[in-house]
């Protein structure tokens, strides 16, 4: 039997003990209900509440339930288990993709990542970070909501794939203390994090929390096709993070501060560094995310009002060798404020209108040549953007509902540009919903691809045009009595004015410059299942097919054809034990060069026992379980290898305890 049928035969096996499970249950930990499940709330897709089967979008819901139940630790290992998600990590950043689109090296400036309703996405790259440089610790979220398709008509710049809003706890959800440890080996990382919540008797809800995480890494051999300079990155690979939040409310009132502060140390040799094992080169992300927000509900509650204002600082440095240490910080600060109106008054309509406005002050990126500071330059900018949209959701028969959106963006780089969308939903029977869908979303060029210039290297391009992409969805959800749910999305969408690097001549010197021009297209289709059994268990699973293609016909680089998802989670019939297993496959990746990558499968093991004393909790996590071998592509910048080998098999202990 060769390698590969054994570890089908293991997965197969251990998916055959999972589904055992739910028949011996134990009769008194709590029931999951496949329909309390589908009747979550979300606010992602329209800004304002919806059941699922009302938003004009199809929706996944992340709970935090699931969260503990697969023990994930980013939002990437979460994202990673819905329809049509796949992500890249160089051993820098983790690489976000979805429906076929994640160009290697991309900072996922196409996808808009929130927390509670504020972009995280900074003003300099416009990244989406979804790996330890998210400045949120996931021991905090309460649910994820990811909605897939252009967002433009609603969040304007980056809701080009998808939108991203964590929702985050409460303290009236904590009531207490919460302590976390945890190890895992061996990228020998160690992590706590301590929580504070409660609601006070003055109807003051409150949460305050302190995390901190450090990893030394592995130790790895590197090939960089050249004996000269290819060996083990010992001790290069480390990792260190800080996070902290808090959050006071009071009725309609809240104030949230978010702070993160990231630093990866650089094994690999990412940035295309010369020589590639320097010891002491790193990129680090810190955060700072604050808002003030107010909601309420007026005139007999028919009119709904939300006004914020938010301010936002990233600071990214790096230390990177080009013979010498180079230093490459940018800083950007940014602010602004929206008025959301929401109405009920008129029958059959819920009508929203805002105004939002974000005042980028400061972007600024540096080159700092860390022998000779003297030769530094400095790349100063600002901007700003506005964005007027309105949303109409009409229910013009018993059965069947629109939804119909514009929005109208102004900015310092594009101009005007408008942002529409369209949605009829059909309530076919009670357990079936269908959706044809219809978005636009625009995205202008951050400040790093049209101003970032670097002598020998880089050179600007002012003139750089904004992308725009266009999708037609059509979505069918069906349930089979109360405990399984069935869907399948059928999507096709096109991108226009692609923004990536090329080459372009300088007096007589070839540099790289970002640039505009090209078009992609896409077809796929995703089909899912969600099932639970009363006793607690519950199967998630997902089939994709997504056929990427630029204007010449060729398959885009890091777009795997084939996606499969497996969740399942139970409670075991011994030891008051809870399991959650993760079955993944990725299919072959075109890499850069015109070289592919395997396929391969994943699978993740995690344990809870939550019984063992009041308010402990204990789990043990196995991630990549038959330590499958396997690399994510490269990017045009990096050295010229295949890929970058991924994790092999990791342990991880987890103890929580509440107070």
């Amino acid at each position: 039997m060769t390698r590969r049928l054994r570890r089908l035969s293991g997965h197969a096996l251990l998916v055959a003990a999972c589904l055992a499970g739910p028949a011996h249950a134990e009769k008194d930990l709590a029931e999951l209900s496949l329909e309390n499940l589908m009747g979550i709330t979300i606010v992602g897709a329209s800004k304002y509440e919806q059941k699922q089967s009302e938003a004009a979008a199809a929706v996944s819901v992340i709970t935090r339930e699931e969260i503990k139940a697969f023990g994930w630790r980013t939002l990437a290992e979460a994202l990673s288990s819905l329809p049509g998600i796949y992500t890249s990590y160089d051993r820098q950043y983790v690489h976000f993709g979805t429906r076929g689109f994640n160009l290697p090296g991309d900072f996922a400036t196409r996808v808009l990542i929130m927390i509670d309703g504020n972009r995280t996405n900074d003003a300099t790259f416009d990244a989406g970070s979804v790996g330890r440089d998210l400045p949120l610790d996931l021991g905090l979220v309460e649910r994820i909501e990811f909605i897939p398709g252009p967002g433009g008509a609603v969040y304007g710049q980056n809701a080009m794939f998808g939108v991203v809003n964590i929702i985050t706890r409460k303290g009236q959800n904590l009531d207490g203390g919460e302590l976390n440890v945890a190890y895992q080996d061996p990228q020998r990382l160690t992590e706590g994090r301590v929580s504070w919540g409660k609601r006070l008797d003055n109807g003051l809800d409150v949460i305050l929390s302190g995390s901190g995480m450090h990893a030394r890494g592995e130790d790895r051999y590197y090939d960089f096709l050249d004996p000269d300079i290819s060996g083990v990155a010992r001790g290069l690979d480390g990792e260190r993070d800080k996070e902290f939040f808090a959050r006071i409310g009071r009725g309609p009132w809240a104030v949230e501060l978010v702070y993160g502060d990231h630093r990866k140390y650089n094994p690999s040799g990412v940035g295309s560094v010369d020589p590639p094992l320097t010891p002491g080169q790193y990129q680090g992300d810190r955060y700072t995310l604050a808002q003030w927000q107010y909601q309420d509900k007026l005139r007999n509650d028919t009119l709904q009002v939300m006004a914020r204002l938010f301010v936002g600082q990233e600071r990214y440095t790096s230390v990177l060798s080009y013979g010498s240490l180079y230093s490459y910080p940018a800083q950007s600060d940014w602010w602004g404020g929206e008025l959301r109106l929401m109405s009920t008054a008129l029958a059959h309509h819920k009508l929203m209108v805002g105004i939002e406005y974000q005042d980028n002050t400061r972007i600024v990126q540096d080159i700092i040549d860390l022998a000779a500071p003297e030769y530094s330059v400095s790349i100063p900018d600002s901007g700003y953007r506005v964005g007027v949209y309105v949303q109409d959701e009409w229910r013009l028969t018993d059965t069947l509902t629109s939804t119909l959106g514009l929005r109208i963006d102004r900015n310092n780089v594009t101009g005007t540009q408008a942002s529409p969308r369209a949605g009829l939903i059909w309530q076919a029977d009670p357990a079936t919903v269908v959706k044809a869908l219809y978005g636009r979303a625009h995205r202008a060029p951050n400040d790093f691809e049209s101003k970032y210039q670097e002598a020998g290297y880089q050179t600007d391009n002012p003139d750089l045009g904004g992308e725009t992409i266009d999708t037609l969805e059509l979505v069918a959800d069906h349930r089979l009595g109360n405990d399984i749910n069935l869907r399948a999305s059928i999507y096709k969408w096109t991108m226009r004015d692609l923004i990536t690097l090329g080459k372009t001549e300088v007096d007589g010197e070839e540099l790289n410059q970002y640039q505009s021009g090209g078009t992609v297209q896409a077809k796929g289709i995703e089909l899912s299942a969600d099932k639970t059994w009363r006793g607690g268990g519950r199967l998630r699973g997902s089939l994709s097919f997504q056929d990427v293609r630029d204007a010449a016909d060729n398959r885009l680089d890091n777009s795997p054809r084939w996606l499969g998802k497996l969740n399942y989670s139970a409670p075991l019939p011994w030891g008051g034990l809870r399991l959650g297993y993760e079955l993944r496959y990725e299919g072959q990746r075109r890499a850069l060069g015109d070289t592919w990558l395997d396929s391969y499968w994943l699978s993740n093991l995690n344990l809870v026992a939550d019984k063992l004393a009041r308010g402990l909790e204990v789990s043990l996590a196995i991630q990549n379980l038959f330590d499958q071998r396997y690399q994510h592509p490269r990017s045009a910048n990096d050295w010229d290898i295949p890929g970058i080998e991924q994790d092999g098999r990791s342990l991880r202990l987890n103890v929580d305890y509440r107070f």
